[in-house]
């Protein structure tokens, strides 16, 4: 898991708390990350495997 600070950490809840959904990219150093509200479950799965494969950006 990369290492998120406590900033990132306290914006991710904030925008879970709008009903975003905040999805990083696993691999350490990188920044990375897509927030998403209201998509269906296929979107949803393209967006997470887009940020999860570090390869893809």
């Amino acid at each position: 898991m990369p290492q998120v600070t406590r900033t990132e950490r306290i914006s991710d809840a904030l925008a879970l708390l709008t009903g975003k959904h905040t999805i990083r990219c696993p691999h350490p150093g990188c920044g990375v990350h897509i927030r998403h509200r209201a998509v269906s479950a296929e979107q949803a799965k393209r967006l997470t495997d887009l940020t999860t494969d570090h390869t893809r950006h």
